[in-house]
């Protein structure tokens, strides 16, 4: 059975998706994932411990995961499209300076995040379509998300989800906070639910509620809309909200 794809990687104490519907208050510098990929998340929190930047615990978390190809739904190998081949997508954002690099339909490469993040620092453009989630506040505060995928399981070729798409995916802002989110990616980047969530605590509201809100919002349109929020702001404190948990197979 395939997992949930789009694993925003990478968690500072276990934060699994089922049961944990509260808010946490915590010091920072703090990871959160929308999946209990503990390797990940101690590989990210190791980066930040070591001297690494946020970005770097991102990439290095993600990359993590990709390697790994946790429960299938990240990395190589995993998700086949309907033509029986697997393509990655991912995502990583810099909430200082707002930038995003991004990649689709990646194929023959192993390491999505890496290329995403290249994208930042090697390009003027913010999405590559062509041949992975997670958010990392550091000590002093500033904010990094990312996502890698490999999409949702016999997807027809060529097709994109929410992953790789800032807003939708993940979304992090130092003067806010971070979210990203997991589910059913072809009706979450209609909404940017990882924006609006940002949005929300910047207003001040509690990052569980602040989920909770964005999920809602899905809902009053797609009834039986099933995912995952998970939010964390600036002062370290983090919480998430999910509903109908259903297959992994049918998640991304």
């Amino acid at each position: 059975m395939a997992a949930a794809a789009g694993a925003v990687c990478v968690v500072l104490v276990a934060l699994q998706l089922a049961g944990l519907c509260g808010a946490v208050s915590a010091s920072l510098p703090v990871v959160i994932n929308t999946w209990a990929f503990r390797k990940a998340t101690e590989t990210a929190w190791r980066t930040l411990q070591l001297g690494g930047s946020e970005l770097d615990a991102v990439e290095k978390g993600c990359g993590q995961c990709e390697i790994d190809q946790c429960d299938g739904s990240v990395g190589y190998g995993g998700s086949p499209d309907e033509s029986g081949e697997t393509t990655l997508d991912a995502m990583i954002m810099d909430g200082n300076t707002m930038e995003v690099g991004a990649v689709a339909d990646l194929r023959h490469v192993k390491n999505a995040i890496g290329v995403a993040r290249k994208v930042i620092e090697h390009t003027k453009h913010t999405l590559l379509v062509g041949e992975s989630g997670m958010v990392v506040i550091g000590k002093s505060g500033i904010v990094a998300s990312g996502t890698s995928t490999n999409g949702g399981v016999h997807k027809i070729p060529g097709r994109v989800g929410d992953s790789p798409i800032a807003g939708a995916g993940s979304y992090a802002d130092s003067t806010a906070g971070g979210a990203a989110a997991t589910g059913d990616g072809d009706t979450m980047m209609r909404f940017l639910p990882s924006y609006q969530a940002v949005e929300y605590m910047r207003m001040g509201t509690d990052p569980t509620v602040a989920c909770q809100k964005v999920i809602s919002r899905i809902q009053k349109y797609v009834p039986k809309f099933f995912g995952a929020v998970i939010c964390a702001n600036t002062t370290g404190s983090y919480g998430m909200y999910l509903v109908q948990l259903p297959n992994f197979a049918d998640l991304d």
